[in-house]
């Protein structure tokens, strides 16, 4: 009986010792060579992402379907525009936004101000405050968000499309606290008289 356990045990040490005694840089069995030796791709190269299942979408994405600045004019904001919606927006624009943009949207944001010889290492991204984002439909901006425009990247697979609309309606009260209205001063001027009262 002696004998047997010795054979067994020394059966049971044998891949143990061996692991000791093989150099790393040698490789006498592999497993899934397919896996040891599988090839590089770089992650933006072409064809280096798995192809969808034709006839299929990711989970949770909703197709998107306007092609250029002038179809987006048509697309309206349908998200409404309440103080928890401009709260999510807000901190939307905090998290997404704020780096290239700035805290009012002026093109002023931390990358921008990146210093770098002889020019600044990225060109400084167009002023949210100005007129010509003013005229801009609200679709239109959901579109800039969806798809990106020069620098700035797409920010589809980020946000889903309530959060994009909440970022709009964020927008357009950061232009309209830079820029208020007539009314609004009154309302303003109002909402003071109360509080001294």
């Amino acid at each position: 009986m002696k004998p047997f356990k010795i054979l067994v045990l020394s059966l049971a040490l044998m891949p143990v010792l061996s692991a000791c005694i093989v150099k790393h840089s040698q490789h006498y069995f592999e497993y899934a060579p397919d896996m040891h030796f599988s090839p590089g791709l770089k992650a933006q190269k072409e064809g280096s992402m798995r192809p969808l299942v034709a006839g299929t979408i990711p989970r949770y994405f909703r197709p998107y379907s306007i092609a250029n600045m002038e179809d987006a004019k048509k697309h309206e904001n349908t998200y409404p525009r309440t103080k928890a919606a401009l709260q999510k927006g807000k901190q939307l624009f905090n998290v997404y936004c704020i780096v290239c943009h700035g805290k009012y949207g002026e093109g002023d944001g931390l990358v921008a101000a990146m210093p770098g010889w002889p020019r600044p290492l990225f060109p400084r991204p167009p002023s949210l405050q100005s007129d010509k984002i003013r005229d801009f439909k609200d679709g239109q901006l959901f579109h800039i968000i969806t798809m990106g425009q020069n620098l700035m990247p797409s920010y589809a697979e980020k946000l889903n499309e309530d959060e994009r609309w909440s970022i709009v309606h964020y927008l357009r009260a950061l232009y309209r606290a830079k820029h208020p209205t007539a009314g609004d001063m009154q309302k303003a001027a109002s909402f003071v008289e109360d509080m001294g009262e």
